[in-house]
């Protein structure tokens, strides 16, 4: 049977982006969003460029239930995935705390934490009884560096990397490797979701900055998860050229 990767949020930006790399080293894949309309796009898309297999399936992770189906229904027809690609992940608002919403914050915590956590949890079983798997999960310089305005988000993706470390620590003792990957500034749908839908706000976060692409991230990706038996990569940490920390970005660097 030939190896297989699952990826949260495929439907767009880094999850999108990663099916493609994965297929492109062979890997046939299970792609999990909300919207069956774009993951069946993704499906044509890779299958039209790569000799994989490609099974789309709707996921809601902030729905525990859903989460559970999902799984018992891949576990039983493809078996313990070979790779995990957690890329579900959103950021809302860009207020103070004070004056966040309490919808907002809550569906951050119910995408960013509760989701990868369950997604990982109803795996993690599987993968250990065959003792092999790579969990790699999208965390953020947000979760290294705090900044305004990101109060939540930030320690959403700070619990991302101390969960992998965790998770690394409790299957030391298997051939399961967990990444963390923290990009920095990347140009996705991730500022228009942020801001609610309003693309010119979210225009304006990546103008006069040449920010990262979903692909240099879905590269990466599969990068880490190419490598021998011995090799595991932990954490790594992408970022622009012109990014100094997580919101210390140069719009109009020198050429």
């Amino acid at each position: 049977m030939a190896k297989y990767a699952f990826i949260t949020g495929a439907s767009s930006g880094i999850g999108r982006a990663t099916a493609l790399a994965l297929a492109a080293k062979g890997y046939d894949l299970v792609i999990a969003s909300r919207n069956m309309s774009k993951l069946q796009a993704v499906k044509t898309d890779v299958e039209a460029k790569c000799s994989v297999s490609v099974t789309p399936v709707v996921l809601d992770v902030t729905d525990p239930a859903a989460i559970h189906e999902v799984t018992k229904k891949v576990l039983a027809d493809f078996g313990a995935p070979d790779v995990l690609v957690n890329d579900a992940g959103l950021a809302r608002g860009l207020e103070s705390y004070e004056k966040s919403q309490e919808q907002d914050i809550l569906e951050m915590i119910d995408t960013n934490i509760k989701g990868l956590f369950l997604v990982t949890h109803d795996f993690l079983p599987a993968m250990v009884e065959r003792n092999t798997g790579h969990i790699v999960n999208l965390g953020s310089t947000a979760g290294l560096y705090a900044y305004a305005g990101a109060a939540v988000y930030c320690a959403s993706k700070a619990a991302v990397k101390t969960f992998g470390d965790g998770v690394r620590i409790d299957v030391i003792d298997t051939d399961i490797k967990v990444t963390t990957i923290q990009p920095g500034i990347v140009e996705t749908p991730f500022s228009t979701v942020r801001f609610h839908g309003d693309k010119e706000r979210a225009a304006g976060v990546y103008a006069g900055v040449e920010a990262l692409t979903p692909e240099d991230i879905a590269d990466v990706i599969a990068y880490t998860v190419g490598q021998p038996r011995r090799v595991q990569i932990s954490d790594v940490v992408i970022m622009a050229n012109q990014q100094a920390t997580g919101f210390m970005v140069s719009k109009h660097p020198k050429k």
